[in-house]
């Protein structure tokens, strides 16, 4: 039997197996019915690891034991396979995310904050700076920032990144808002933007600009740059720069806050362009 070892790991990566275990199933799956001292030549597995490893895979629903001597195992479809594993996967899921829910009522988090408190006390304010690559990554520490707002959430993005937060971080705005968080966004304005702009009314105030930058500010102290343009990049490759210094942020907001009263507002923005077409039509 030969299995690439590209083949190898990816099911290693999909499945969440180790190289034995891949080696063992895909070794079976090419017999269909097959001994542990077969598949461990097979396979070129120890044979003391063979049975263990079997073990674990049927413990998985990977495979089944035949009744009988010599032990022999059958091998379950792929596709079963998948479904099987899909369903495990949100079993734990669901059980980890109700064991950190309850993680949240213990005192064990209340230590863990104490020690990110007077662990952050101890920082240098040079050292509170990183850089984030890929989106995902990106956007999982700017979700984590807007969270922390306490006054003011300042956002300037293209078209396709403020249809992204829109997406995104609207539940987030929401919490903002209700915790009395002043939201700005600044982004360039069109028909598929405008409407996702309608989305956030009575949430944060949207302003149309032709000026291309993407960054968020939060409460004039955090700040979080992209500095690539997110046309050109795939998404993997994109790269933001978080800081933590009221100096850098606080001037930058001062910036935007000048550049800010020249923007025009979407609503008025779509009012005065149809306004325009109407006095053509005439």
């Amino acid at each position: 039997m030969i299995v690439s070892e590209e083949l190898l790991s990816q099911l290693r990566r999909y499945f969440g197996l180790n190289l034995y275990e891949v080696k063992i199933w895909t070794a079976l799956l090419s017999r269909g019915v097959s001994t542990a001292g077969e598949l461990s030549d097979i396979a070129n597995v120890p044979r003391s690891r063979a049975y263990d490893i079997l073990e674990s895979l049927e413990k998985k629903g990977f495979i089944v034991s035949k009744i009988g001597k010599p032990i022999k195992y059958i091998a379950i479809s792929p596709e079963e396979v998948i479904e099987r594993v899909k369903k495990n996967m949100k079993k734990e899921a669901e059980e980890r995310v109700k064991a950190l829910d309850k993680l949240k009522e213990t005192e064990i988090l209340e230590e863990l904050k104490t020690l990110h408190s007077q662990g952050i006390e101890l920082v240098d304010p040079t050292e509170l700076a990183g850089h984030l690559r890929g989106r995902h990554n990106l956007y999982n520490h700017i979700e984590l920032v807007l969270r922390e707002a306490e006054k003011t959430v300042t956002i300037m993005t293209t078209s396709q990144g403020f249809l992204r937060k829109v997406e995104g971080f609207k539940p987030v705005f929401e919490e903002l808002k209700k915790r009395g968080v002043k939201i700005r966004i600044a982004a360039p304005m069109t028909k598929e933007t405008e409407k996702a702009a309608k989305e956030l009314e009575g949430i944060a105030e949207v302003r149309h600009t032709n000026i291309k930058a993407r960054f968020i500010l939060v409460d004039g102290e955090q700040l979080i740059f992209m500095v690539m343009d997110d046309q050109e990049v795939h998404p993997t490759y994109d790269i933001g720069i978080w800081v933590n210094t009221k100096l850098f942020a606080s001037a930058l907001e001062n910036l935007f806050e000048l550049a800010w009263k020249e923007m025009k507002p979407v609503i008025k923005t779509t009012r005065t362009a149809k306004t325009k077409t109407s006095k053509k039509k005439k």
